[in-house]
C-alpha cells in the first residue's frame, strides 16, 4: 500500500484519531508498539484559522511518530483550505486527512464530519480545493452514508478518488448508528 511517497507493508496498522486520545503521547507509544502510520486529534478548520491555542497545539508533531498525518474538519471551503495550509507549513505532515466521518452532535449537527453527507456537492468542493490548496497528500475518513435509507459510500468513494485524494478510510457504519450495531 503506498499513500503519496510513503510505502507501507502488506498489511499496515493506523492509528485512528481520537479526540481526547491520540496527542503526541499516544501516538508515540503506538508507534513503538507497531503502528504504521499515527494520526493528530481532529483539528477544527475555523478554530485553526482564528488560532485558538489549544487547537494549534495539536499541530505538534515529532520526526520519532513519523509518518503522521493531521486530520482536519469544517464545513467551510476557505477555512478548510487555509487550514490545510497553514496544517503543511507548521507542522509538515506527511499526509493531511479530511474528516467527514464524525457522528456527535456538536460537529455532524453543525453540518461537518458525517454532516457533510448530507451536502455531498460541498463535500466534493472542500476535498477538491484542499487537495489543489496543498502539495501534501490528502485522504478522506468517512461514513457509508447519514443513515441506512442513504448508503451512498459506493457512488462517493468514486467522486472522491476523482477529486484527488491519496486514500480513503470508511468507518463501516452509518451517521445514525453512530458507534453502535453492526460494522
Amino acid at each position: 500500500m503506498k499513500i503519496g511517497n510513503i510505502q507501507f507493508s502488506d498489511h499496515p496498522l493506523f492509528l485512528a484519531p481520537m479526540e481526547d486520545v491520540t496527542d503526541i503521547g499516544f501516538r508515540m507509544l503506538c508507534k513503538r508498539y507497531g503502528a504504521s502510520m499515527v494520526y493528530t486529534e481532529f483539528v477544527s478548520a475555523e478554530a485553526l484559522v482564528r488560532s485558538v491555542k489549544s487547537t494549534v497545539s495539536k499541530l505538534t508533531i515529532s520526526d520519532e511518530e513519523r509518518p503522521v498525518g493531521i486530520q482536519i474538519y469544517g464545513r467551510d471551503v476557505d477555512s478548510m483550505v487555509e487550514a490545510a495550509k497553514i496544517v503543511e507549513d507548521q507542522a509538515h505532515p506527511d499526509v493531511i486527512d479530511i474528516n467527514f466521518g464524525c457522528p456527535v452532535k456538536k460537529v455532524a449537527g453543525k453540518g461537518a464530519g458525517a454532516g457533510m453527507l448530507q451536502n455531498v456537492p460541498l463535500l466534493l468542493d472542500i476535498t477538491r480545493n484542499v487537495v489543489k490548496a496543498v502539495n501534501t497528500p490528502v485522504t478522506v475518513k468517512t461514513r457509508l452514508g447519514w443513515s441506512n435509507d442513504n448508503l451512498i459510500i459506493t457512488d462517493l468513494a468514486e467522486q472522491l478518488q476523482d477529486c484527488g485524494i491519496q486514500a480513503l478510510t470508511i468507518h463501516g457504519r452509518t451517521r445514525a448508528q453512530m458507534y453502535t450495531g453492526s460494522a
